[in-house]
C-alpha cells in the first residue's frame, strides 16, 4: 500500500510542479525533461539493471541450489539458528532461509553487491514459502528487508576508490565514520522493527550475538584504521573475493562428495534466476520511473532548499546542508546518490567538509524504496505494511548520525 501512495505521489508532484512552472514562467523545458526522464529511466530499469542482473541471478541461484543439495545451507542455518530464532521467531531454527539470509548479510558486509542480491532474493522466496498471507509481507520478511536496507558494510571500497580518483589527500579518512554510521543505522533499524513486532532483544542470545559482532567490528576498525589506503583496498579485494570463491568451490565439492549431479542441479536453480529477473522488471520500471519524475521536475531541489532555509532560520550551523542532496537521494536511488556525492566532492573538494559528509551519507544506508520494490516485487508482495516506514525512519536516524559523525571527525 505504501508503494502505491509513493508511486502516485511522485507522479502527481511531478505534474503539479511542471505545470505550475509552465503557467507562471512559461517553462516548457521541465515538462520535456520529465517525459524524457520517464522514457530513459524505463530503459535503464530494464537494460542497465534487470537484464544484467539476470545473468548474475542465473549463476548464483544455480550455485545456491547446489549448496542446498550439498547440505551447506542447512549447516549455516544450524549455526545461526539460535540467534536468528530470536529475531525471526516465525522461522524454524534449521530452515534454509536462515543460511540464505546470513549469506546475503555477509556478502553485503564484504561489499559483494552482485552476490548479495541473488542470495537476498532467494532468502525472500524462502520466507515467502513460510508466509501464510502471500500478498502481505510477514514479520520475518519485514525484519529481513529492514536489516538489508540498513546497508551494513565493513569496507566502503567504492567510496574510497572514488575519493582517490578525485585526488583526496587521504581517501580512506571517511572509512571509520562510514562504518560507524551504517552500524548505527542497522542497530536502530533492528531495535525499531523488534519493538514493532514485540520481540524481546534483552535476552542472552541476542545480547551476546550483537556484543560479539560489535567487538569484532571494533577490533577490525582499530586494525584497518592504522593501515594506508592501498593496504585497505588490497585486504578488501583479496578477502571479499576469496570468501566468495571459497563458497562457490565448497558448494561444488560438497555436492560432489554427496554424489549430487552437480550440473543438473545447477541448471535447475539457474532457471529460477532468469524467471525471477523477468518477474521483477515491472516493479523496477515503476519505481525508477516515478523517482525520475520526482527528480527531474525539480521537486528534490525545492525540498533541499526548504530544509536549508529552515536550518539557517533556526540558527543552527548550516554547513551540512550542501551535502543533504546525497542523504535525501540515497533512499530513492543508489546511482543518483553516488552521482550527487561525486558532484559534491567535485564542487567543494574531496577533502572539504561537504565532500566528506556526502561520502558518509552514501556509506551509511541503502536504497530503501528500490530494495522494497525489488525484493517484495520478486515474490508478489503487494502490502508492505510498515516496512517502508521503519526503513525510512532508520534512514533518517542514519542521516542524523552521519551529520554528527561529520562534525565529530571533520569540522
Amino acid at each position: 500500500m505504501a508503494l502505491n501512495y509513493i508511486f502516485i505521489g511522485f507522479f502527481t508532484i511531478a505534474f503539479v510542479v511542471a505545470f505550475i512552472k509552465f503557467l507562471l514562467f512559461g517553462d516548457t523545458e521541465t515538462l520535456k525533461l520529465v517525459v524524457e526522464g520517464i522514457l530513459s529511466s524505463s530503459k535503464v530499469a530494464v537494460m542497465d539493471i534487470a537484464l544484467p542482473l539476470a545473468g548474475v541471478m542465473t549463476f548464483f541461484l544455480g550455485i545456491l541450489n547446489v549448496g542446498e543439495k550439498a547440505g551447506a545451507i542447512n549447516i549455516l542455518a544450524r549455526i545461526i539458528g539460535p540467534f536468528f530464532s530470536k529475531l525471526f521467531p516465525e522461522i524454524p531454527k534449521n530452515h534454509p532461509a536462515n543460511g540464505q539470509m546470513i549469506m546475503n548479510f555477509g556478502a553485503n558486509m564484504l561489499g559483494l553487491d552482485n552476490a548479495a542480491t541473488p542470495f537476498g532474493l532467494k532468502a525472500m522466496q524462502s520466507l515467502q514459502d513460510l508466509n501464510p498471507s502471500k500478498d502481505t509481507a510477514s514479520n520475518a520478511q519485514i525484519m529481513f528487508l529492514v536489516l538489508h536496507t540498513s546497508g551494513l558494510q565493513i569496507i566502503p571500497l567504492s567510496i574510497i576508490a572514488q575519493r582517490a580518483i578525485l585526488g583526496a589527500a587521504d581517501p580512506s579518512d571517511v572509512f571509520i565514520p562510514c562504518v560507524i554510521g551504517t552500524y548505527i543505522t542497522t542497530v536502530i533499524a533492528l531495535i525499531i522493527t523488534a519493538a514493532w513486532q514485540k520481540i524481546n532483544l534483552f535476552n542472552r542470545t541476542v545480547v551476546l550475538g550483537l556484543g560479539g559482532v560489535t567487538a569484532v567490528l571494533a577490533l577490525l576498525l582499530w586494525y584497518l584504521s592504522s593501515l594506508p589506503k592501498e593496504q585497505i583496498e588490497t585486504i578488501s579485494i583479496v578477502f571479499g573475493n576469496s570468501v566468495l570463491l571459497f563458497i562457490i568451490t565448497s558448494f561444488l565439492l560438497g555436492a560432489l562428495y554427496k554424489k549430487v549431479n552437480v550440473f543438473e542441479v545447477f541448471i535447475d536453480g539457474a532457471k529460477m534466476g532468469f524467471e525471477t529477473s523477468v518477474k521483477i522488471m515491472p516493479y523496477l520500471v515503476g519505481m525508477l520511473v516515478a523517482i525520475s519524475a520526482f527528480r527531474t521536475c525539480g521537486a528534490m531541489d525545492y525540498l533541499i532548499n526548504g530544509l536549508r532555509y529552515i536550518v539557517i532560520s533556526s540558527g543552527i550551523n548550516s554547513d551540512f546542508t550542501d551535502a543533504l542532496p546525497v542523504a535525501l537521494m540515497k533512499p530513492l536511488s543508489g546511482s543518483g546518490a553516488r552521482a550527487l556525492m561525486i558532484e559534491g566532492m567535485t564542487k567543494f573538494g574531496p577533502d572539504s567538509f561537504v565532500g566528506r559528509l556526502g561520502c558518509i551519507f552514501q556509506g551509511s544506508a541503502d536504497t530503501t524504496l528500490y530494495i522494497v520494490a525489488l525484493y517484495f516485487g520478486s515474490v508478489g508482495i503487494k502490502n508492505s505494511r510498515y516496512a517502508i516506514v521503519v526503513g525510512l525512519i532508520a534512514d533518517l536516524i542514519g542521516v542524523i548520525a552521519g551529520i554528527w559523525l561529520g562534525y565529530l571527525f571533520f569540522h
